[in-house]
């Protein structure tokens, strides 16, 4: 055997699980083609998400396990406590905010809703005649690449540069011919693992994303409009939403899209005109910043939007922790922890049935 457990894929995803392996004492190799994907490509908001009750329990359970971590995180991290803002435009959506406050409170997540003038107060370059706006401090923002370092570094993980071609059985193919072999073998390889398994039936989610020059304080949180979670979980088309959010180095990186199936690294103008567009509704200041650069990335998204955690039901040895879509930055670590106590048949840290593989594979 070359490990306990391989662990394909070293981004956020793949490195927060082989971190909580190994703290688990597991003998961890990390097998990671070099392609960035995802990891390098998103925003590394860390924001409880309360779309349903899975999606809560995880996202909660990970913001708050990434908040731990946060005093052992190095600088290069950009760990920053900055905190979420859901957006009201009108009273139909301050209600909704008033809503959310109660699921998240009921979770006890703290959150406050402003009303107008607080929210004027607390960010100045917002358009007037907002409604007012959720304010939850203990949603954060981390930059992604660095931090899967971070963790691979911490636990004593062995990492090889290496495109896996095929796995079966607890043996992983490389694209060299050579083989590797483990008692276990986890996919945490986001887009890339629908070839090695093509009965996922991943889908990709495709995002745009700007980043400005440097205008410290002009934002002080990240801004998210209340529609962002029905543009996130549309299943066809593309949408956009207003988000916003600070780096600590003061640039502004401006989302979010989302396009189904559109292949490719290339910017789509149209679709990043009507994001910035949205952007500029809510931020008219924006239009007079610089912008540096933009760029691409695509998401795996599973076919009920939910990560697929925990053992592949046909394939012995084969475990899987994919299809987080644009949550796989903030859930990275709850996932890891999952699959952790599963794997040392220890007690998950919440419900892992609306994650497990077999809803999908077994019905497919």
């Amino acid at each position: 055997m070359d490990a306990d457990v391989i662990v394909v894929g070293g981004g956020i995803v793949g490195a927060a699980c082989a971190h909580a392996l190994a703290g688990r004492g597991v003998d961890v190799l990390v097998l990671d083609a070099g392609r960035a994907g995802a990891t390098g490509a998103g925003m590394g908001h860390l924001v409880v998400m309360d779309d349903n009750e899975a999606e809560l329990a995880l996202s909660a359970h990970s913001v708050a396990r990434w908040r731990a971590l946060a005093p052992r995180l190095g600088p290069q991290c950009e760990y920053t406590a900055c905190g979420t803002l859901w957006i009201a435009a009108d009273n139909d959506e301050l209600a909704e905010a008033e809503r959310k406050r109660a699921r998240l409170a009921a979770h006890g997540i703290e959150a406050q809703l402003l009303d107008a003038a607080e929210l004027a107060r607390a960010e100045p370059a917002l358009r007037g005649g907002l409604a007012g706006a959720l304010r939850v401090p203990g949603d954060a923002i981390v930059y992604a690449p660095q931090a899967a370092r971070w963790l691979l570094s911490q636990a004593g993980v062995r990492v090889e540069r290496a495109e896996v071609c095929d796995v079966d059985e607890g043996r992983v193919r490389l694209a060299d011919g050579s083989r590797r072999r483990a008692a276990r073998v986890l996919l945490a390889n986001g887009l890339d693992a629908a070839t090695l398994c093509p009965e996922l039936r991943l889908r990709a989610k495709k995002g745009q994303l700007v980043i400005t020059d440097r205008y410290p304080g002009l934002v002080r949180h990240q801004l998210v409009e209340l529609g962002y979670v029905a543009s996130a979980h549309r299943s066809e088309g593309s949408s956009v939403a207003f988000n916003v959010q600070p780096r600590p180095t003061g640039q502004l990186l401006i989302g979010s899209s989302r396009e189904f199936d559109a292949p490719g690294r290339e910017v789509d103008m149209d679709i990043l005109q009507r994001m910035l567009r949205r952007a500029l509704d809510y931020l008219p200041g924006l239009g007079d910043l610089v912008a540096l650069r933009s760029w691409t990335g695509q998401r795996a998204c599973s076919p009920d939007g939910l990560p697929l955690l925990g053992p592949h039901p046909q394939r012995r040895a084969l475990w899987l922790a994919l299809g987080h879509e644009g949550l796989g930055v903030t859930t990275a670590t709850g996932s890891a922890d999952l699959i952790a106590a599963l794997m040392a048949g220890a007690p998950a840290p919440f419900d892992p049935t609306p994650y497990a593989p077999a809803r999908l594979l077994e019905a497919a």
